[in-house]
């Protein structure tokens, strides 16, 4: 797999991310040298998905602490970033667990600390998306069939552009294309930012065989047997398995429950909220009308929809895989 555009990288004292609000019209990174420079990027969407959102804003606290590492700025940084965004748990796991090392600590040595944290947040990501990938390998050959393709259906973008690298949801994909199993992936626009469009570039880039589609196309070729699995990503697990993901998610779940097609989430760890109830207690964003290029009309932008347990087939984390209803074996 091509990294010719790493999704973030360090920068001396900064951060060098792809800015994937330009994306896919050009490849731009994009450095960050200031806790504002960070909170803005996850805001806007120049970072986006979960883990990526969460390793960002670990450097994010890093680059907070530049000048004044006492108590009080920790605090206010932490309350900055956490404002970013409200559905994705990786970034208030990642705040949690920057929180925990750095308040044991003496302010003079808070600096380095956030960085080794920030760095090994990062690592930990990388490697754990490896493994997803590993694990969801076995079942895209479970669903080869002779020497066709195996036909993956996603939403969004699940790929090495939401993660530090490999992607979760797409992992898998990025495994069987270099275990020379042939794959194609059914991508979805993903209105109305179209990450659909972010997905298809980086498949382009990895030479994976892809076709775009229309959002409502989805229903059509799940009904039409031309898809063998649908494998997603979430921005939060709730602890009973409920699943939240780009909106239209939950759609998808309901016509592969319909026509028999098995419905995977991919996620790491981090992405389980294990003191989340269910997905009746996972925040939704709301995002500006604006986005929907509705002018004055009256218009909602839910960013995320809430995919029941009942509708998995089975979720993918570096552990392996489990039943959504069975992760309380993943909680400690």
């Amino acid at each position: 797999m091509s990294t010719r555009w790493p999704t973030l990288i360090e920068d001396g004292d900064g951060l060098l991310i792809l800015d994937q609000t330009c994306l896919p019209r050009e490849a731009v990174m994009l450095r960050l040298t200031t806790l504002d420079d960070v909170a803005k990027a996850i805001r806007v969407m120049q970072v986006r998905g979960a883990p990526l959102i969460g390793a960002t804003a670990a450097y994010g606290v890093a680059l907070g602490l530049a000048d004044d590492a006492g108590d009080a700025r920790l605090a206010d940084v932490m309350t900055i970033l956490a404002a970013t965004r409200p559905t994705a748990v990786n970034l208030h796991w990642a705040l949690a667990r920057m929180r925990s090392v750095l308040e044991k600590s003496a302010p003079a040595t808070r600096r380095n600390l956030a960085w080794q944290e920030a760095r090994a947040i990062a690592t930990e990501d990388e490697a754990a998306n490896g493994l997803i990938g590993k694990h969801g390998l076995a079942l895209l050959e479970l669903r080869r069939q002779g020497e066709r393709s195996v036909n993956v259906m996603t939403h969004c973008n699940a790929g090495r552009l939401a993660t530090v690298e490999h992607g979760t949801a797409l992992a898998p994909v990025y495994a069987a294309h270099a275990a020379d199993v042939p794959v194609h992936v059914w991508v979805s626009e993903t209105r109305p930012r179209n990450q659909g469009l972010l997905t298809a570039w980086e498949l382009a880039e990895a030479g994976v065989p892809h076709t775009l589609i229309a959002d409502n196309a989805a229903g059509l070729l799940l009904m039409q047997g031309k898809v063998d699995l649908v494998i997603v990503g979430a921005d939060r697990i709730a602890a009973n398995g409920d699943t939240a993901n780009k909106v239209g998610t939950y759609l998808k779940a309901l016509a592969a429950r319909a026509h028999g097609v098995p419905f995977y989430v991919a996620a790491p760890l981090s992405t389980i909220d294990f003191a989340c109830p269910s997905g009746a207690q996972i925040p939704i964003e709301e995002r500006a009308a604006d986005e929907l290029g509705a002018g004055d009309v009256p218009a909602a932008n839910p960013a995320f929809d809430v995919t029941p347990a009942a509708l998995i087939s089975g979720i993918i984390s570096e552990r392996g895989i489990a039943a959504a209803g069975a992760l309380e074996q993943w909680a400690s």
